[in-house]
């Protein structure tokens, strides 16, 4: 006799052989036994989770005229010729190759007769969504209304290709990819009676790579046992099926994180010497950084990990020692790198260049976290007697040499993140030098000139208003003279109707705010009507009040002791929702 693959050999038999589908299968015993089986059944899931072969389970049970109900004997002619595949009232199609119409006239015409042995005639097409819309046209009313006698059963790997007419007359049990932990177990407990020895950690390669499909992890063990003979390793499982061992990626992100540029090159360049693909090198990497991530964000990272513990111990003791913020810029950098792999001629520099980046980015804390740690070490600096909160530093100066050219200047901005080295050098060497300031009102902070003009830039004022608020543009384009006088910001009118809508409340606040931040200048929203007066005081006193805000922002002691401990200078302030989008 020829030899039996693994996926056929370990095909299960009965309900309880099943591996994972706990839910489908109690449902399917639970019909079985309550005589509640549905007339059309359809089985839906990616490949090798057991579709067909519960189908087939449900034929043997239905037909079966020795076992009880829901466990078929295996010893009755009915049960014998279905494991044998040569049963008279069980018709498998395949729907790829018999999808036609005439196909389907044919098995109506055949489903009119009442079975030859047993009670029931069993129809199983698989890979049902082949089948034309004609096919399934001709199938509704059979499908709907069966003879007694007929019980169809489906299956299918995509469920979105098949019409909503037939899937309302089914009844629908959609199969999840077996969980990794069950996986492993059944591959082991195959192993042994095999007569194979197998590293665990070598079934752990297996059935990450089945990706939860048992009839794959079923096909790469068979590959193995050919390879290997009495005894599988480790390095075997790597060598057949071109698999990297998961602790390359552990190793190769604690170098990561620990910046060792030259660590992270040699693990790549072992990599790429045992044949690994680059693509798949990286999809991978990025899963484990995944990973990283969920298990730094989640008390519980196994609910959404489907790892081995030693592997979830692995990652959970990486992510302890990195904050969040630090994962996710290495992730965001790797997925650069990986994406620029994709279209570049040497994938594999593009990949090292990733590696680079991410190994001199540094360790990443919260900007919150940081003045958390500013403020403790400032703590000592200030007397208590005092009553200033915090020491004021003189704002930096914007003002450039005489000599020097005019031209527009970029400041260098405080971002969210700092580098820690960096940041903690600067605040030790500003706290040992820092002399706290006589009580006083805080001196203003300059805030970095845009080089933007009312006149000049009105236009692209409008466009930056068009992005946020799409009606308020043309109606700023009715504006006759827009122009700046002593602080304001005149907006004349020709007819009063023109500005009505703008000046209203929430309208002028709006448009106050989107003022403040094109133009970074500390202007008041003023309107002027031909043959009117200018609007009034009181209409002007929202706008008035956001000036005041974007004053107080500008002079908050925290942000003048940010910007002369970290050197820079304020380039732009956002006061409401207004400033969210591209200027």
């Amino acid at each position: 006799m020829s030899y039996l693959v693994l996926a056929r050999k370990w095909r299960p038999q009965n309900f309880a052989e099943v591996v994972g589908q706990q839910a489908v299968v109690r449902t399917l015993r639970n019909a079985l036994t309550r005589n509640r089986v549905a007339h059309a059944m359809l089985f839906s899931g990616v490949r090798g989770v057991g579709k067909t072969t519960l189908a087939r389970l449900m034929a043997k049970a239905l037909n079966c005229s020795q076992g009880e109900p829901d466990v078929p004997c295996d010893r009755c002619e009915s049960c014998l010729e279905i494991m044998a595949g040569n049963a008279m009232d069980l018709h498998e199609i395949d729907g790829a190759s018999n999808r036609g119409i005439q196909e389907i006239r044919e098995l109506k015409e055949n489903i009119r007769f009442f079975p030859a042995k047993g009670r029931y005639k069993i129809i199983i097409i698989d890979e049902v969504h082949m089948l034309t819309t004609e096919a399934f046209n001709a199938l509704l009313k059979t499908l709907e209304e069966p003879p007694a006698h007929v019980y169809f059963m489906f299956a299918t790997t995509e469920l979105h290709k098949i019409p909503i007419t037939i899937l309302s007359r089914c009844q629908r049990y959609e199969l999840k990819r077996v969980p990794f932990v069950e996986l492993v177990a059944f591959f082991a407990r195959i192993a042994e009676a095999e007569k194979v020895v197998v590293s665990q950690r070598a079934l752990e390669m297996i059935a990450r790579e089945a990706e939860g499909s048992v009839r794959d992890g079923l096909s790469l063990l068979d590959q193995l046992f050919s390879f290997g003979g009495a005894e599988i390793s480790d390095g075997d499982v790597a060598e057949v099926l071109g698999l990297v061992d998961r602790r390359i990626y552990e190793n190769l992100a604690r170098a990561l994180l620990a910046a060792d540029l030259a660590a992270c090159l040699e693990i790549f360049a072992q990599s790429q010497a045992a044949g690994m693909d680059l693509k798949r090198f990286a999809n991978d990497l990025l899963g484990f950084f995944r990973a990283l991530l969920i298990a730094k964000v989640k008390a519980r990272p196994e609910e959404l990990l489907d790892l081995a513990d030693q592997e979830l111990a692995a990652i959970k003791d990486i992510a302890a020692g990195a904050s969040q913020e630090t994962l996710y810029q290495y992730f965001s950098l790797l997925l650069k790198g990986s994406e620029e792999m994709q279209y570049s001629s040497r994938p594999r520099l593009a990949l090292e260049m990733a590696f680079l980046r991410a190994t001199q980015a540094g360790q990443i804390v919260p900007a919150a976290a940081l003045l958390g740690r500013l403020d403790e070490l400032l703590a000592g600096v200030v007397p208590e007697s005092r009553s200033v909160a915090r020491p004021v530093f003189a704002p930096i100066s914007t003002a450039e040499p005489e000599s020097a050219p005019s031209q527009p200047r970029t400041a260098p901005a405080v971002s969210a993140t700092y580098s820690v080295p960096l940041a903690e050098e600067k605040i030790k060497e500003r706290t040992e030098a820092a002399t706290p300031l006589p009580e006083q009102s805080p001196p203003a902070l300059s805030v970095l000139h845009q080089g933007r003009e009312v006149k000049r830039d009105w236009g692209a004022f409008v466009e930056y208003v068009k992005k946020r608020k799409h009606w308020m543009a043309p109606v700023l384009q009715l504006c006759a003279m827009p122009r700046e006088e002593g602080g304001q910001l005149i907006l004349k009118f020709d007819d009063p109707s023109d500005c009505k809508l703008l000046r209203e409340h929430d309208n002028l606040k709006l448009l106050q705010s989107f003022v403040l931040d094109f133009f970074q200048n500390d202007f008041r929203v003023v309107f002027k009507v031909a043959g009117a007066q200018a609007a009034g005081d009181g209409e002007n006193d929202e706008a008035e009040s956001l000036v005041a805000e974007r004053r107080g922002l500008a002079n908050d002691p925290m942000v003048q002791m940010a910007a002369e401990i970290f050197a820079g200078q304020i380039g732009s302030i956002r006061t409401g929702d207004g400033g969210k989008g591209n200027q």
